[in-house]
């Protein structure tokens, strides 16, 4: 019985999670004046197109901005991952020797990304904001 009832208040809790988004009610998006004005305001100070058509320049580089954020972001939990293995090794060497290997390869994998990043900014400012 108490199985049935975890299972069944799991699933409950995760139907309200799903479906509350549902139930908010946002500002229109015709209206310049409210919170979406002021947040195309601030996507055109920062650089952002909003509305309309975007440059084919422009989306590539917004997805090689996020692809390389990604990266940037898995580092940081290979990091992490890395770091806590070799804490919990207590001793054991080989798991140590894993540890200090993937640090290796995960900071390999930063100068990797890194060096993208420059050329990639090379290239845009240089080459295709022009």
């Amino acid at each position: 019985m108490k199985k049935h009832f975890k299972t069944v208040s799991s699933l409950l809790i995760m139907i309200v999670i799903l479906v509350l988004p549902y139930f908010v009610f946002g500002q229109s998006a015709g209206t310049e004046d409210g919170m979406l004005g002021r947040l195309n305001t601030v996507a055109k100070t920062g650089g952002y197109v909003t509305g309309g058509e975007s440059e084919l320049a422009y989306t590539i580089g917004l997805i090689i901005q996020v692809v390389l954020g990604l990266l940037g972001a898995i580092f940081i939990i290979l990091m992490v991952y890395a770091g806590y293995t070799w804490m919990t090794a207590a001793g054991n060497e080989p798991k140590i020797d894993k540890a200090k290997d993937m640090i290796q390869t995960a900071i390999i994998g930063l100068v990797i990304v890194l060096s993208s990043w420059a050329i990639w900014t090379f290239i845009f400012t240089n080459f295709i904001s022009k």
